[in-house]
C-alpha cells in the first residue's frame, strides 16, 4: 500500500474527552471516529487492524473444529421471554418494535437464538457434539459508554456455543476452547493471563477469563508466580488463618473516638496495628421480600475489603442498608457500628474476622469505640462464617504453592459452561441411544474483537504512540524515503525494496508523499508500524539503508541487499 493510496487522518492532539491512552491514541492515529456515545466509525486503519484480529480468530476456531455461520442482529422479544431475560437482563438491553408493534431486541449476545436454531434441526444423540461460531456486531446500551471501544455501545464479537450429549463432552470442548483461545491470544503477540472467573448474568457453572495484562486494566486478577493458579478478584478464595483463634486476654472496654469513623482513623488514634480492628457492614438480606428480615451485619477486618460477588453467593440477594435503616435499628450512625448487645440479627464474619481475639469495633454510639472485643464472650458466635473478602497480595494461594500477586487486566475473552440453562428453559432436547429425551448441555465462548485493538494498545504504547505486535499492526512495514519526489535514486530504490517485500507477502506500506521526514517519522510511529526502513541518499552511496525497530532505542544501518532477508527473518520470529 501507498501512502498517496491510502486515507491517513492523523492529530497532533487528543480529544478532551478521551480518559484512557487507547482511546487516546486511536483517535490521533484516525482508527476510529465518533459518530455518538459509545458508536464509532473504524476508519481504515483501524479496520486494518481488526480485520487481522479477525482473521486469527477465525483461523483457530476453524482449526478447533468450530462451524462459523451468521445469526440476525434484530432477535424477536418471545425468545428472550422464553429465557426469562427479557426482564432480567436490564436496560443494557435495547428494545425496539416494528411497524406491527411487535418488540424486539438489538442482540448484545446470541444465546437464544443459536438454541433456537439447534432445537430445530438436531433431535438425535448422532448429531452431537456441535459447534457454531460467528463475528458479528453486538450492541448494549451501556449506561455510561466511556474508555473508547474498551467500554462502547456498539462491538464487534467473537461468540461461540457447543451443544452436547453430556457433560463429559462439554467439559472436553471447554478444554479445547481453552487451548484455543490461547493459541489466539498468544499469535496476537499479546502478553495474557487466563484466570478463573465468576459466571456473573451468563450463567452456568465453570468459567475463565482471558485478560490482557495492563496497568491501566479495569479488572484486578491475582495470581500465583510460584504455580499456575490465577483468579479474578472477583472469585480467588481467600483462606482462612492457619492459626486457631486465641484465647481472650483483655476486657472489653468503651473508648471515646471522637471523629474517628474508619478503621484506619481508629487504629491510628488508638495506636493500634489496622489489623487488630473490625468494620461493621449492614445489609438487608432479600430486600425483595414481603417481609426483609432484620439488618444482618458483615464483619471484616479493618484492612479488608468486601467481595460482594463472594457475599452475594453465601446470602443470596442483598443490598447495603440506608442511613435511616441504620439508625432505626442500631439507634446510631455508620462509622460506629459494631456487633456488641446487637439482639437477635445475623452476624456473618469473614474467615479471618474469625481467627480474631481483643479486636476493636464500633460500639454502636457516636464517638465511641470497644476495645478488646470477643466471641463468645462479648459477642455471639457467628450466624455464617465463609470467605467474603477480596484477596490481598501476600496471602496464601489457594492451591498452596506460594503466596497470590496482584496485578491488572483487560478482560478480552471469556468461556462459560452454561450446563443446561438455557437448553432447559428453551427445550432444546434429543433423544440419547436408549431413545430416552434428554436436555442438551451447553457451552458458550466470546472474544471482544473490538476490544482486543484497545487492550493491545493499552499494553503497548510509548510516548510517541502506539506500539502494535507485528501480527495486528495495519502494515508491519514501512519504507520512508527522503526525498521521494526529488531523487531518482531514492525513489528506484524505495520502489525495488516495496516489490521485493510485497512479493513476499509481507504487508508494507510505502510513503511516498512529499512531506518532511519528521512528519513522516512521527506518523509512521503514531500509528504503530513495527519496523521502519529509511531510504536516503547518503545510505545508498554506501550501499545500507536504515533499519529501526519500533521499541528500539537506536537505528541501524543495514546492507541494502541484505534489507529484506533481515527482515523477513525478524517478522518470522515474531510470528
Amino acid at each position: 500500500m501507498r501512502t498517496s493510496r491510502f486515507f491517513l487522518a492523523t492529530l497532533k492532539e487528543a480529544p478532551s474527552d478521551a480518559e484512557v491512552i487507547s482511546h487516546q491514541l486511536m483517535v490521533r492515529a484516525g482508527m476510529i471516529k465518533r459518530l455518538a456515545g459509545g458508536i464509532y466509525t473504524w476508519m481504515p486503519l483501524g479496520l486494518r487492524v481488526l480485520r487481522k484480529v479477525e482473521r486469527v480468530v477465525r483461523e483457530e476456531m476453524d482449526r478447533a473444529g468450530a462451524i462459523e455461520l451468521s445469526m440476525p442482529a434484530v432477535q424477536p422479544a418471545e425468545l428472550w421471554q422464553e429465557s426469562g431475560r427479557w426482564e432480567k437482563y436490564g436496560p443494557e438491553l435495547l428494545r425496539c418494535k416494528d411497524r406491527h408493534q411487535r418488540d424486539f431486541v438489538i442482540g448484545p449476545t446470541h444465546e437464544e437464538v443459536i438454541t433456537d436454531v439447534v432445537r430445530k434441526d438436531v433431535k438425535s444423540y448422532r448429531q452431537l457434539p456441535l459447534h457454531f461460531y460467528q463475528v458479528q456486531v453486538k450492541f448494549r446500551d451501556e449506561i455510561r459508554p466511556r474508555f473508547g471501544i474498551m467500554r462502547g455501545r456498539e462491538f464487534l464479537m467473537k461468540d461461540g456455543y457447543s451443544f452436547h450429549s453430556s457433560f463429559a463432552d462439554l467439559q472436553r470442548e471447554y478444554r479445547n476452547m481453552f487451548e484455543t483461545y490461547t493459541r489466539i491470544f498468544t499469535r496476537l503477540g499479546l502478553k495474557f493471563r487466563a484466570v478463573a472467573a465468576d459466571t456473573g448474568s451468563i450463567g452456568g457453572t465453570g468459567s475463565h477469563e482471558f485478560h490482557v495484562l495492563a496497568d491501566s486494566g479495569e479488572d484486578a486478577l491475582a495470581y500465583c508466580p510460584d504455580s499456575d493458579f490465577a483468579a479474578n478478584v472477583e472469585l480467588a478464595e481467600a483462606l482462612a488463618p492457619a492459626a486457631a483463634r486465641p484465647p481472650a486476654a483483655e476486657s472489653m472496654q468503651k473508648v471515646a473516638t471522637p471523629g474517628r469513623i474508619t478503621c484506619a482513623d481508629v487504629a491510628e488514634f488508638l495506636g493500634l496495628p489496622l489489623i487488630r480492628t473490625v468494620k461493621v457492614i449492614a445489609v438487608v438480606v432479600d430486600p425483595e421480600a414481603e417481609k426483609p428480615g432484620p439488618l444482618a451485619m458483615i464483619l471484616l477486618r479493618g484492612d479488608h475489603n468486601l467481595n460482594e460477588v463472594k457475599a452475594a453467593k453465601q446470602l443470596g440477594e442483598f443490598r447495603f442498608a440506608r442511613e435511616d435503616e441504620i439508625i432505626g435499628a442500631l439507634g446510631c450512625q455508620p462509622g460506629y457500628l459494631g456487633p456488641v448487645a446487637v439482639g437477635e440479627r445475623p452476624i456473618y464474619v469473614d474467615r479471618s474476622v474469625a481467627a480474631m481475639a481483643d479486636f476493636v469495633c464500633g460500639a454502636n454510639e457516636a464517638g465511641y469505640h470497644l476495645t478488646g472485643v470477643n466471641f463468645g464472650r462479648d459477642v455471639a458466635e457467628p450466624t455464617l462464617v465463609a470467605d467474603f473478602r477480596n484477596v490481598v497480595a501476600g496471602d496464601p494461594s489457594p492451591d498452596g504453592k506460594g503466596q497470590l500477586e496482584l496485578c491488572r487486566g483487560v478482560e478480552v475473552g471469556h468461556i462459560f459452561q452454561l450446563r443446561t440453562k438455557y437448553a432447559e428453559a428453551l427445550k432444546c432436547s434429543f433423544l440419547d441411544e436408549g431413545g430416552q429425551s434428554k436436555i442438551m448441555e451447553m457451552g458458550c465462548y466470546g472474544i471482544g474483537v473490538t476490544r482486543i485493538v484497545g487492550a493491545a494498545i493499552e499494553q503497548g504504547h510509548d510516548q510517541r504512540g502506539i506500539c502494535f505486535p507485528a501480527a495486528i499492526a495495519p502494515f508491519e512495514v514501512c519504507i520512508v524515503p527522503m526525498g521521494y519526489a526529488k531523487s531518482e535514486t531514492v525513489k528506484a530504490a524505495a520502489e525495488t525494496l516495496y516489490a521485493e517485500l510485497s512479493t513476499a507477502g509481507i504487508d508494507v506500506l510505502l510513503d511516498d508523499r512529499n512531506e518532511r521526514p519528521g512528519v513522516m517519522f512521527a506518523e509512521m510511529e503514531l500509528i504503530g508500524i513495527p519496523h521502519r526502513v529509511v531510504v536516503g541518499d547518503r545510505g545508498l552511496a554506501e550501499g545500507k539503508l536504515e533499519y529501526k525497530g519500533r521499541g528500539d532505542a537506536e537505528s541501524q544501518m543495514l546492507p541494502l541487499a541484505e534489507i529484506g532477508a533481515f527482515l523477513k527473518a525478524r517478522l518470522c520470529a515474531a510470528s
